[in-house]
């Protein structure tokens, strides 16, 4: 089975990217996933042990441990793989957002999937603010409010500017003018992911035949590996 191809997706709150990935998604062989959504239908799934300290966190604008946010995308990624052998790139959106998230990546994950670049949605913070309350009359995240978002730019400038620094340097960031209107953006974020992959449209790809053999992390998920040593448990969101 191939190894998991991965594109991290940044940028602030509000920049698009979850937009944007899904229309990236409609035309080319990539599966989206969203730490912020997995984490969202963790919270809100029944029995959860980490639903609270989710909810803590993304309340006050914070970062959610790594621990679960890595188990959450993992379990998502073998799942995917699991059902469609030919399914191994995925577009990570919101992860890495910080140094703690990028260790625990490279502990976990580093020998597993192979990081191709960072799709990165620049913006303005008055942009993004806008567009977060305007999503906020009708999406129901407890998240897109003033008070929250304010906080929220503050961790983004301070933790993930820094991480996008990082991937600048080694020449593996492609950045895209995220500040106008979604069909104006969409053809600039698409040309950047065929330049970084040098793969065409999803319809014309061929895909390498292999056998089918175990994911490249191995076996389940230990109890160990999450906070408390709990079961893992599977992320909701889209």
């Amino acid at each position: 089975m191939m190894k998991p191809q991965v594109v991290f997706v940044l940028g602030g709150p509000g920049a698009g990217k979850g937009t944007q990935c899904t229309k990236i998604t409609e035309n080319y062989s990539y599966t989206h996933l969203s730490a912020g959504d997995l984490l969202r239908g963790e919270r809100a799934r029944e029995g959860s042990e980490f639903g609270q300290l989710i909810d803590r966190h993304i309340k006050d604008g914070e970062i959610v441990p790594v621990e679960i946010t890595i188990n959450l995308l993992r379990k998502a990624m073998e799942e995917t793989m699991k059902a469609d052998e030919k399914k191994f790139r995925f577009l990570i959106d919101g992860f890495p957002r910080n140094e703690d998230n990028l260790q625990g990546w490279s502990r976990v994950m580093e020998d597993k999937a192979d990081v191709k670049f960072v799709l990165f949605f620049d913006c303005s913070n008055e942009v993004c603010i806008d567009r977060c309350l305007e999503r906020g009359q009708h999406s129901g995240r407890t998240d897109d409010n003033r008070e929250s978002l304010q906080k929220r730019i503050q961790t983004y400038l301070q933790s993930t500017r820094p991480i996008i620094d990082q991937y600048e340097k080694q020449g593996k960031v492609r950045t895209v003018d995220a500040s106008h209107k979604v069909d104006e953006v969409s053809e600039p974020s698409q040309s950047m992911v065929t330049k970084g992959t040098g793969r065409g449209r999803a319809h014309r790809e061929e895909l390498p035949t292999r056998g089918r053999a175990s994911l490249p992390w191995g076996g389940p998920i230990e109890k160990s590996s999450l906070p408390g040593g709990g079961p893992p448990h599977q992320g909701a969101g889209p």
